[in-house]
């Protein structure tokens, strides 16, 4: 078996194949050896579980998935890896690799026609520049989950993992926690990396609710999240206002009617307020 954090030996299997890192994908292969075992076990990954992997890279992460989980899919966008993976994953019969865009390809389809009536579970270190278009994809397409681990920009695990109402919070906060309960895991050091990025990642874990915890118009609800959130340094009621294009005194009234304090920012409202002001906004609750 390959030793994939053994850096000698990943610069001598890329080089083999004539691999170059592409700025453009975001590629940052893991080499510490501590932390994808880690990643894998807390991901939910084992007997009698299916993974979904975005981005396997060289297949460290790959390989600790398939120790684990029954089956394992791992999507990979540059097909300029698929000959590296299939030397680095050659010990393990139980992995697939799909040569797709993530943002493009149908996981429902792909759940039901690989895993069968097997728990399922997302596990994928994604690159920082798509890592909220992803996040977002994986819980609007109310995908038969239970879980999505995944390894982001410190930062933006932050970001996702603070609670709505802090001043931490955002647009990413607010729209997690109507799918997912979102906790932080651990950190992982840039160092942790091949090439070295210039920031440190963490691991965070969203565990899929069954159902939203508010009750409202999700489009509308989405659009009001968005709107509080695109000026948060202004009032709500500016806010709306210039998000939802609607004149200053309309917004305060749909406020006042929702239970919203004109003069609060989007960071201290929680998702009740955001529920109650797109309830206001649709005409009324369902």
């Amino acid at each position: 078996m390959k030793r994939l954090s053994d850096i000698a030996t990943i610069r001598e299997i890329l080089s083999r194949h004539g691999f170059t890192f592409s700025k453009a994908l975001g590629q940052n292969f893991l080499v510490n050896p501590s932390v994808c075992p880690r990643m894998a076990s807390c991901s939910g990954a084992g007997q009698g579980v299916g993974v979904i992997e975005i981005g396997p890279g060289i297949g460290v992460l790959t390989q600790e998935l398939c120790r684990l989980a029954d089956k394992v899919v791992s999507v990979e966008l540059d097909k300029r890896l698929l000959p590296v993976l299939e030397e680095t994953l050659a010990g393990f019969d139980n992995v697939t690799i799909v040569n797709a865009d993530v943002m493009e390809l149908d996981l429902n389809r792909l759940i039901a026609e690989e895993f069968a009536d097997m728990e399922v579970v997302v596990c994928a270190n994604l690159p920082y520049y798509i890592t909220s278009p992803v996040i977002m994809k994986l819980l609007e397409d109310r995908l038969p989950v239970s879980a999505v681990t995944v390894m982001v920009q410190k930062e933006a695990a932050q970001r996702i993992c603070a609670p709505v109402g802090s001043r931490e919070s955002g647009a990413v906060t607010v729209s997690v926690n109507y799918y997912a309960a979102p906790r932080l895991l651990f950190g992982v050091s840039a160092g942790s990396f091949m090439p070295a990025p210039k920031v440190d990642s963490a691991v965070i874990r969203l565990d899929i609710l069954p159902e939203p915890p508010v009750q409202c118009d999700e489009k509308a609800f989405f659009r009001v999240v968005k709107a509080s959130f695109s000026q948060r340094r202004k009032v709500i009621a500016n806010s709306l206002s210039a998000g939802l294009g609607m004149d200053k005194a309309s917004v305060t009234a749909l406020l006042e009617r929702a239970g919203v304090s004109p003069t609060a920012r989007a960071e201290q409202l929680q998702l009740a307020d955001f529920a109650s002001i797109a309830n206001q906004l649709d005409g009324g609750t369902p």
